[in-house]
């Protein structure tokens, strides 16, 4: 045979190599078989490619390596060389802004990362990270490829080390669809939100066998790390769904709350809702008994565009609520005491959450307005040894930190080192307001007075009736509505009924705020 000669059977012109072209992608496309992709879906799963249509805009998916084929050998790997190598790369759109993805394929080889599967994603981080454009992960794997040894186990450590020069610099998502296992749980856990479906997906370092053989418990996977499990008690994950479809479609408005990178604003409307809309529904939603319970949602739902906002950490730490929404038309991230759930006070997790949403937020250049109602932060032994003072240090931390526009507003409590953490004046508030019905004290005027006059009370001939006049007198003293105002640590005390209109008039003047940090590497924040 010469070289110009063909072997038999191939084409021998430019439209018999395109027509071989489509047939290798159509091969690609469908998979490796439809019963794999049966089996898939009896699972109730979705398949890699069904997945990214749902995220993406029709037609605006544009793969990358799709002919992508591994090297391997050993153990039966080079008769088993399909394209994709079982993992699916590529950018689009959602709602017409680019978008950078990848997706485990579990048909082939369980969706396991090999060194061909890693380099795949390596490539397609490394183009989102140079083309500032939102990155999402498709997670369905069943961890690193055994059969490629060590340089498969490399590959995770590329993902890693890519998911922190990202961090902060464009917006990461994990999609956890399926089973995601020791090392490489490690990823999500880099990302800015982890999103999760109930039944289907779950996450842990160690399994169920060897959790059994090592402490002797038995549980099943969801048991040890469901998407119920880590919505509620871990708090690794931000949103758990019950179905693909719900998860991904929530996945497409939280980009749409989010900048392409650190160097842009987030995406602005139109908004129908009034600015000078007034609330007067505030008035009664709000007790001025600050001993009573209410739901701080409601006052979120008064004061943002449409009554409509995204809660992260929804379920975990209940008695802090961290959500995204608009106002005129702007993202804002809110940060807000939950009074319905312990009183609104700040523990250890409430402090985490809160810290990592106001980083975020920061990072992406999302303005943050804070809602305030806390007692103070939650007493107790098991809180001083699980370190509250450490983690209550986190959220001071990153609102120090913090440098876009930050509004504080306090609606009735506001006591001891809980109201001087949540964005205080003192700690670099760009504007603090408050209403009539603020408290701001060291303390509650009951505690107050037990120490303040003690000696008085106990030597009274009726302790009870003094106890209610020395309170009575610290209220009217030290905890007045106005006593901050007047001493300038509050700008100003404003009707309720108002507070859209002042929070979005102060957020249009912050727009073109600019704070410097000193130079430094980074800083060392408290762990």
């Amino acid at each position: 045979m010469t070289v110009l000669d063909e072997a038999p059977g191939e084409p021998t012109d430019a439209r018999g190599r395109v027509a071989e072209l489509h047939e290798i992608r159509a091969q690609a496309v469908a998979g490796p078989s439809e019963k794999a992709t049966q089996a898939q879906h009896a699972k109730g799963k979705l398949t890699a490619r069904e997945r990214i249509e749902l995220l993406l805009d029709a037609d605006s998916f544009r793969e990358v390596e799709q002919l992508r084929r591994h090297r391997a050998t050993g153990f039966g790997l080079e008769t088993k060389k399909p394209h994709t190598d079982g993992v699916i790369t590529g950018w689009g759109t959602v709602e017409g802004r680019t978008v950078f993805v990848y997706a485990h394929d579990f048909r082939i080889f369980g969706g396991a990362l090999g060194e061909a599967h890693a380099t795949k994603i390596h490539k397609i981080m490394d183009m989102a990270i140079a083309a500032g454009a939102p990155l999402v992960s498709l997670n369905d794997g069943a961890g690193a490829r055994i059969q490629e040894g060590v340089s498969a186990l490399a590959g995770y450590g590329g993902i890693f080390q890519r998911n922190t020069k990202a961090s902060g610099v464009i917006p990461q998502i994990s999609v956890m669809l399926g089973p995601c296992a020791g090392g490489a749980a490690y990823s999500p856990a880099l990302t800015d939100f982890v999103f999760m479906v109930r039944e289907t997906s779950q996450m842990f370092i160690t399994g169920p066998d060897v959790v059994k053989a090592v402490t002797g418990e038995e549980i099943t996977q969801n048991g040890l790390g469901g998407a119920d499990v880590h919505a509620e008690t871990s708090g690794v994950c931000h949103f758990a769904y019950d179905d693909e479809e719900t998860c991904i479609a929530e996945v497409r408005y939280l980009l749409s709350l989010l900048p392409q990178n650190n160097r842009e604003n987030p995406p602005r409307t139109e908004s129908g809702d009034a600015v000078d809309r007034r609330s007067d529904v505030l008035l009664d939603l709000v007790p001025a008994d600050g001993n009573r319970p209410y739901d701080m949602a409601k006052v979120i739902e008064e004061i943002v565009d449409d009554g409509e906002y995204l809660e992260v950490h929804e379920r975990w730490a209940r008695n802090i609520i961290c959500a995204l929404g608009r106002m005129d038309g702007q993202v804002v991230g809110i940060i807000a005491n939950q009074p319905q759930v312990l009183a609104g006070v700040l523990d250890i997790e409430a402090s985490e959450k809160a810290a990592r949403f106001v980083q975020m937020c920061d990072a992406f250049n999302i303005p943050i307005i804070t809602l305030l109602d806390v007692p103070g932060f939650l007493p107790g032994v098991d809180q001083e040894h699980g370190g509250i003072i450490r983690h209550g240090a986190k959220l001071l931390y990153a609102y120090c930190n913090a440098t876009v526009p930050r509004i504080s507003l306090i609606l009735r409590k506001a006591y001891g080192g809980a109201y001087i953490v949540m964005d205080s004046q003192s700690i670099g508030a760009d504007l603090t307001y408050a209403w009539p019905t603020n408290e701001i004290a060291v303390m509650g005027a009951e505690g107050a007075a037990n120490v303040i006059f003690r000696r008085q009370i106990a030597d009274a001939e009726d302790p009870e009736a003094m106890r209610a006049r020395m309170v009575k007198e610290y209220k009217s003293e030290l905890m007045h509505p106005y006593y901050a105002a007047e001493r300038g640590l509050v700008d100003d005390v404003i009707d309720p009924s108002e507070t859209r209109e002042v929070l979005i008039k102060s957020l249009a003047m912050l727009q073109t705020k600019h704070a410097d940090l000193p130079s430094r590497k980074h800083g060392n924040p408290p762990q």
